[in-house]
């Protein structure tokens, strides 16, 4: 199943949401200009370098790099039992919060995301306003990196992805239009029909793809994290929820809003 848009008519361009788009292609193209490929994204050091490491957060003066362990490539970080030397220069680790948002594993990865950020994005950012949106947007990445590092603290899995700030986007999508339909392209192997599917059950197919992605270690490099990337999904949808009515604008609402959804 594939979403293409929703019902509720837009106010007024969506703008930031674009440029949150345009912004992890761009960062994804620049990644790939130190190493990797198109398809298979970044490689393992730009990825070790720039994602978001929990075990760098829970041990803030401690770095991680790419190194040989006894299974050979792997992530070793000062501070590890019979890890010896210093991870060399490494951004700093709050600005790897940041970084590791917009950085990708691969096409797949980067493609998934931003196909459901393009679908409920705009609706949500109609609702809040540009600058609420983005703020929002950037807390909810935060909220999501900060439940993985409490759950698991000593995981040395980059965190990348836009994941958290999506299942944030999706939280509050959920709860200011919980009757909204999704028109939805349904591929049947030979052939494919477009239906309008209601709201949670795209979000049930975001959260299995992106579920999938992180079993297979496509989304989640170097094993030890992939069910970990759950936890991030969990703290950003959480945040949407919790959050939203503090953000949505109260005042306004998307043409073709009914006046249940307006009020919320």
């Amino acid at each position: 199943m594939i979403p293409l848009k929703d019902n509720i008519k837009l106010a007024r361009v969506p703008l930031v949401t674009i440029a949150l788009i345009l912004a992890n292609v761009v960062a994804y193209l620049l990644a790939i200009r130190g190493g990797g490929s198109f398809i298979d994204g970044p490689s393992s050091a730009t990825i070790v370098r720039y994602g978001a490491i929990p075990y760098e957060f829970s041990h803030w003066s401690q770095h991680c790099a790419l190194g040989l362990g006894a299974l050979g490539e792997a992530v070793l970080c000062t501070g590890q039992p019979h890890v010896t030397g210093s991870a060399g220069s490494q951004p700093a680790t709050w600005e790897t919060a940041f970084t590791g948002m917009f950085l990708h594993a691969n096409i797949l990865h980067i493609a998934g995301n931003m196909l459901f950020l393009a679908v409920f994005g705009p609706t949500v950012e109609d609702r809040m306003g540009r600058v609420r949106y983005l703020g929002f947007y950037l807390l909810g990445g935060l909220a999501a990196l900060a439940l993985q590092v409490a759950v698991a603290p000593g995981s040395t899995s980059p965190t990348l992805g836009a994941s958290g700030a999506i299942a944030a986007v999706l939280g509050a999508y959920i709860l200011l239009y919980p009757r909204a339909r999704i028109l939805t392209v349904v591929i049947l192997i030979f052939f494919f029909t477009i239906v309008e599917l209601p709201a949670w059950t795209m979000l049930v197919l975001w959260l299995a793809f992106d579920g999938v992605l992180g079993a297979f270690g496509v989304s989640t490099p170097f094993g030890g994290g992939a069910g970990v990337a759950y936890y991030a999904h969990i703290g950003g949808f959480a945040f949407g929820l919790l959050v939203v009515r503090a953000f949505a604008r109260r005042d306004a609402g998307p043409v073709g809003a009914t006046s249940r959804e307006r009020a919320l």
